[in-house]
């Protein structure tokens, strides 16, 4: 039990300084690991080849991890330290107060706790003082004396009240010397020089434990609620030290929070990663296993590297929320003058097909985009539950705009972090929505003001985005752009008023059977509204290629559906996209309304 002499005389500089010390090292360890993949990976790619050069990558992405684990652990040390520091404090200006209190009123705390009280008031039969006593905590801080004829001296219910809270103190700070107690001695790795996705796992419960103890310390101050721009206001006022306890303790917060900047998001977001993976390995349940294979993809990209001529990734948000979270930027966007922010639809989640194939969408874009101004980055971005497909379009047809409306809600606060953090005056920011995609992008524009900072709409795949012309979506009709190719049936999907009237009859049907019967002959009426590529809508409709048909000699296909960004399957319309990414919307190939 911890007496209060001892609560008393805890220096919690020594603790604070100790942090200090575990921080020291969270950041030689982190300048260490930055050196290795910035400098080290980069030159050797660059210059080597061969069985042996391939060799040396894996080894020092290996040196890489460890050095991340050793940043990851002591920062948790350092926050654990100051949290307990703080907690302490708390304790100690309680019983600092108590005492000040019984120096006041000339009255004697014992080491037991214990307080003495001199004589005071009068006796109800000869007048005299009543004689003085000690009181003791019985355990409950609050206790009131007896009162009355027994014990009326007025200095017995003050005595009580300090033996109380001298107590109490006491009490409180031996419980959180046990609480951290434990928590550091669990703050250990395992010997050896390598670093396994089980001490990964291990360090995730690690972090999950420093957050649950430091949650008054750090975690109460996250502005969750705030705006982007007011987040980022935030984080600029904080001390290099506090944002290096809060990227230790809550890199899955900072990094998914918009309006924190590109680069620290980043880092929070690449830790992360290697908790996230660490938490889901060995989990053999189908969400944990497709999740964890697209986790590792990602990791895996980021492990090796930007190609020559590539841009480096950024990863701007990460999660295991639902069926999956991942914001991918290829280029800085807090520096670039053109940003498009890629929002994927249909059957879209976190696993191994999102991180090679719509990656390679935004890949593809900021390609296309930095050939006409290299101070281009292009978004994937991951941050809703689209709908998932079980049988086809089927699944389209009954889904409703539930996710895309909460999906719009999140894009939202993602532009306006964008605006928020961007370095440029008035960055050109393009928001595309493929698939249900577009009824997302559409959904955000409804939102409040609109999409904060878009200055051009593409939508391409689209099958209606909840309004029915294009100058309802806040950016003026001549800033909306849609591609829609011939043999994309998601674009010639019939309307809810045509499914009423018996044209989707076979609704529940064989997948080609709903195809063939269901999709829109003639009218601009879609699931989700107004045809985009209809002149009644009355966007920019620009070329794309017909793509593959539905059935051919080589089978059943739905390739048309998505190729749009791909520059060798549809080079028109990846060149087109890469214009109106660029604010050179004038210079697209137009295609005639349907």
């Amino acid at each position: 039990m911890l007496t209060w002499a001892q609560l008393r005389d805890l220096n919690c500089a020594e603790l604070e300084g100790a942090a200090d010390g575990w921080g020291r090292s969270s950041n030689r360890a982190d300048t260490a690991r930055d050196r290795i993949e910035q400098q080290l990976l980069t030159g050797l790619r660059d210059t080597q080849e061969g069985e042996a050069a391939q060799a040396a990558v894996a080894r020092l992405r290996q040196l890489g991890r460890n050095f991340q684990y050793v940043y990851t652990e002591c920062g948790l040390l350092r926050t654990t330290l100051n949290s307990l520091s703080h907690e302490m404090k708390t304790q100690q200006r309680a019983l600092r107060e108590a005492l000040d209190d019984a120096a006041a009123l000339e009255f004697t705390v014992h080491a037991d706790g214990s307080v003495t009280y001199p004589a005071a008031g009068e006796g109800l039969i000869d007048g005299a003082p009543l004689r003085g006593g000690t009181a003791a905590s019985a355990g409950s801080p609050g206790l009131v004396p007896p009162s009355g004829l027994v014990a009326p001296n007025p200095n017995a219910a003050k005595a009580q009240d300090i033996a109380d809270r001298v107590a109490g103190a006491a009490r409180a700070a031996a419980e959180i010397d046990w609480r951290y107690a434990g928590i550091l001695r669990r703050l250990k790795a395992e010997e050896g020089l390598k670093v396994p996705d089980s001490t990964w796992k291990d360090a995730a419960g690690d972090a999950a434990e420093v957050r649950d103890a430091a949650g008054a310390y750090l975690k109460d101050a996250i502005p969750r609620d705030a705006s982007p721009a007011e987040r980022r206001d935030w984080w600029a006022g904080l001390t290099q030290e506090q944002r290096e306890e809060y990227l230790a303790v809550y890199p899955d917060q900072i990094g998914n929070l918009d309006g924190i900047p590109a680069l620290v998001r980043d880092a929070a977001n690449r830790d992360n990663l290697s908790l996230l993976i660490g938490k889901l390995e060995g989990r053999d349940d189908e969400k944990s296993v497709t999740q964890l294979a697209g986790l590792r993809e990602i990791d895996r990209q980021l492990g090796a590297g930007a190609r020559p001529g590539e841009p480096p990734m950024f990863l701007l948000g990460i999660s295991d929320e639902g069926n999956g979270r991942a914001i991918v930027s290829y280029g800085n966007p807090d520096t670039a003058r053109h940003v498009s922010t890629y929002v994927p639809g249909l059957n879209t989640s976190l696993d191994e097909d999102f991180a090679k194939n719509d990656l390679k969408r935004a890949l593809d874009t900021v390609k296309g985009a930095r050939y006409h101004d290299p101070s281009s980055a292009a978004i994937a971005w991951l941050g809703y539950d689209a709908p998932q497909a079980i049988d086809g379009f089927n699944s389209l047809a009954v889904a409703g705009e539930g996710r895309a409306e909460e999906g719009g809600r999140r894009l939202n606060d993602f532009t306006a972090g964008l605006v928020a953090t961007n370095e440029n005056g008035d960055p050109h920011l393009t928001a595309i929505g493929h698939s249900y995609g577009s009824r997302t992008v559409g959904a955000a524009t409804q939102e409040g003001d609109g999409l904060p900072g878009i200055d051009d709409i593409v939508f391409v795949g689209s099958p209606g985005v909840g309004v029915d012309r294009a100058e309802d979506l806040g950016v003026g009709k001549e800033h909306v752009f849609v591609g829609a190719a011939e043999n994309d049936v998601v674009t010639k999907m019939p309307s809810k008023q045509q499914v009423a009237a018996g044209a989707m009859a076979a609704l529940s049907g064989p997948f080609i059977y709903v195809v063939g019967d269901a999709a829109d002959q003639g009218d601009d009426d879609l699931w989700f509204g107004k045809d985009p590529a209809s002149e009644e809508f009355g966007a920019n409709r620009f070329r794309v290629d017909d793509g593959p048909g539905l059935v051919s000699a080589s089978g059943f296909s739905i390739d048309a559906h998505s190729q749009y960004f791909d520059p060798k399957r549809d080079a028109a319309s990846a060149h087109n996209i890469s214009l109106i990414s660029t604010g050179r919307s004038e210079k697209i190939n137009s295609q005639e309304y349907r």
